[in-house]
């Protein structure tokens, strides 16, 4: 488009776009996201500044810069909003060009192209200027450009493609956008409103951002100083060298970003020039055991204006654990999603990231032992995931990932390993690591492996099923057992060892008067072994296998069908223990042995067969009811079996209710009669 201006006379004209109409568009599309007006507003007045920066630095501009600030000027009563710099400005020539001409192919291939992306669309067109008709029904622009003999203009437009263009007074070079906010988005036209996108987009901007004026406490009241309101720090920490800054400068940062969260464990700082820049500070946050709740708080930024919260296609799942703040020019952020997952410089980022944070956590480990195992119980949740999710991390994790036993000492895998590995290998030569979820519940089980001089680790981290299998694949011949999987003499077995040897009538009598006083809602496997005199008269466990995958089924680990199957438990009967022994003969003494009926001969007729067989099934229910009968009479059967189910925490209820009135009884009568 052609146009002139002359003798200060206004010139009209319609927006050059091959869309009917731009701004419906832009309404249409950024609808949702529409705050980033301010964002992209500042944005360029914060690059106008800068570039007033180069020009003398250059020697190319040679007159007074003047305070080279962004003021954000707002008018509640008139509902305006300006944006305010004393950058390079623009000449008429260069309104055209960048204000009057926009080109699109056609709004619904800009639609359907960049549906995926919101926030960030308007600034990958150039469009950063027209993201204020999302929320103004007029814009103005004032601007004089510092270049010598250039004339003031002003540009006007109400939302349609028609703008009026005309000289204008302004003595001061650089450029004010106003914008008259619609009816519809008065919330714009809202002090309070105004300041959270400033703190939210601009608090680290490079050019000082002035909103208002400092307030003081007088008379009952805050009221405006004379001293303007800098609403950013030009200088974030990421900017600065390491090597200047202190860690009371790192731990102040984090309260700045996160004014209500704990003291970090640790942090790193991020500086890359080569093969992309990268610049930023991550922390690693007091983890509690919940992996969601703690998940974007990473900030990016692009040359310190912020983009967004959500990192996940930017840095590896595990990391959007951490905090802090990450800053690149180099990120695509205008592009589609999955053009964003398969960029290549995201993918090195992504990569230089995890080897950050594994080059960091190795370097405390080597360096700062103390520190590490000080810090490990907040810590071991993140690392874990790490390991489970990213094998490259994994990989180096396995140096400096640490293992804590009952007694509160730290090792790293490889020193655990060494550390246990004479006293815990069993006769196949596989060392066996005892761990326990929880020690107060499994108190009796740790104290039993410590009597056999076995160390036992604390393992009760919330993804510990998963991580004892990762830790199968990675250690060589090494296995894990939950301390209350088995009795102790059978998770680590010396030599092969002589079990009670049962008929199978014996071995189902057995199963049946046990499991008549166990609950019902679990499934019981009976079993004999000879566990010695001095030890318990039965023993409730878990199998390594079936628990692990129930736990792992709980967390969503892909092993779903476990976690429908009902609870199963070893019941391990001491064959050796006097209890167990005078319960069998008081059943031999008063249950009869179950009626033998011999098979039906081959030639024997089918109702002969069939005669024969309900007979066998009349049989055996009436000697399981008799052992049933038996199990509910026997005083020492049942104890023995609550006081089980008690150390196991299973006994609960009516039968919790029963125990103790039993307990209570037995008391009287070996101590009042």
């Amino acid at each position: 488009m052609i146009y002139q201006i002359h003798n200060n006379m206004a010139t009209t004209g319609k927006i050059g776009v091959t869309t009917e109409n731009i701004f419906p568009v832009i309404k249409k599309f950024l609808y949702s996201d529409h705050e980033i007006f301010l964002r992209e507003l500042v944005a360029n007045a914060v690059d106008a500044t800068q570039k007033m920066k180069a020009l003398a630095a250059s020697g190319e501009f040679s007159g007074e810069l003047g305070e080279l600030v962004v003021r954000i000027e707002l008018d509640e009563k008139k509902k305006t909003l300006k944006v305010i710099d004393n950058g390079i400005g623009m000449t008429s020539d260069e309104v055209e060009k960048y204000i009057n001409q926009i080109a699109f192919s056609s709004a619904g291939e800009f639609l359907e192209k960049y549906k995926d992306q919101l926030s960030s669309i308007i600034g990958h067109f150039g469009l950063g200027f027209y993201s204020a008709f999302m929320v103004a029904e007029k814009v103005t622009i004032e601007t004089l450009s510092w270049k010598d003999g250039a004339k003031a203009v002003k540009w006007s437009c109400d939302g349609s493609p028609e703008y009026e263009m005309t000289e204008c007074k302004k003595s001061d070079r650089g450029t004010v956008i106003t914008l008259y906010i619609a009816d519809d988005e008065k919330e714009y036209a809202e002090k309070k409103r105004i300041e959270g996108l400033l703190g939210k987009y601009c608090k680290f901007m490079p050019v000082p951002v002035i909103f208002g004026k400092e307030q003081e406490w007088k008379d009952g009241k805050y009221v405006d100083t004379d001293k303007d309101k800098v609403i950013n720090s030009v200088a974030p920490l990421w900017t600065r060298k390491p090597a200047d800054l202190k860690e009371e400068d790192y731990n102040e940062f984090y309260r700045a970003l996160y004014p209500m969260g704990e003291e970090p464990l640790f942090h790193i700082h991020l500086n890359v020039d080569y093969p992309f820049n990268l610049t930023g500070i991550l922390y690693f946050p007091k983890i509690k055991n919940n992996v969601e709740i703690s998940r974007n708080k990473i900030q990016l930024y692009c040359n310190q204006m912020f983009v967004t919260d959500s990192v996940d296609n930017i840095v590896p799942d595990f990391l959007t654990l951490l905090h802090g703040v990450i800053d690149s020019p180099d990120i695509p952020l205008n592009v589609s999603r999955s053009y964003l997952q398969s960029d290549a410089n995201v993918k090195k980022i992504s990569t230089y990231i995890t080897k950050k944070v594994a080059d960091r956590l190795d370097e405390i480990f080597r360096n700062e032992r103390e520190q590490l195992e000080e810090k490990w119980d907040n810590l071991k949740l993140f690392i874990e995931y790490g390991m489970l999710s990213d094998e490259k991390f994994c990989d180096r994790a396995m140096k400096f990932c640490l293992l804590k036993n009952a007694e509160g000492k730290y090792f790293s895998i490889e020193e655990y390993k060494k550390a246990i590995g004479e006293g815990q290998t069993d006769k196949d030569k596989k060392v066996v690591f005892l761990y326990a979820t929880d020690v107060e519940s499994q108190y009796t089980f740790i104290e039993a492996a410590k009597s056999k001089g076995y160390d036992v680790l604390v393992m009760d981290c919330q993804l510990d099923s998963h991580f004892v299998n990762l830790l199968e694949t990675k250690v060589e011949n090494a296995r894990f057992a939950r301390v209350d999987s088995d009795s102790i003499d059978n998770l680590i077995p010396k030599e092969d060892k002589e079990k009670p040897v049962l008929t199978e009538a014996e071995q189902e009598d057995l199963s049946v008067i046990f499991q008549a006083v166990l609950p019902k809602e679990n499934q019981y496997y009976v079993q004999a072994d000879n566990l010695g005199s001095d030890a318990a008269p039965i023993l409730i466990t878990q199998s390594e296998f079936m628990r692990r995958y129930r736990e792992m089924s709980a967390m969503g680990g892909g092993m779903n069908f476990y976690g429908e199957m009902p609870a199963m438990y070893n019941i391990t009967v001491n064959m050796e223990n006097p209890l167990v022994a005078r319960i069998l003969s008081a059943k031999a003494e008063d249950v009869a042995p179950a009626q033998i009926i011999p098979d039906a001969s081959e030639d024997a007729s089918d109702d002969v067969k069939r005669t024969i067989n309900e007979a066998k099934e009349t049989a055996a229910a009436a000697h399981k009811a008799d052992l049933e009968a038996f199990a509910g009479d026997n005083e020492i059967l049942k104890q023995i079996t609550d006081l089980a189910l008690l150390a196991n925490g299973m006994l609960k209820g009516k039968d919790l209710s029963d125990f103790i009135a039993r307990s209570a009884k037995v008391v009287e009568d070996a101590y009042l009669k």
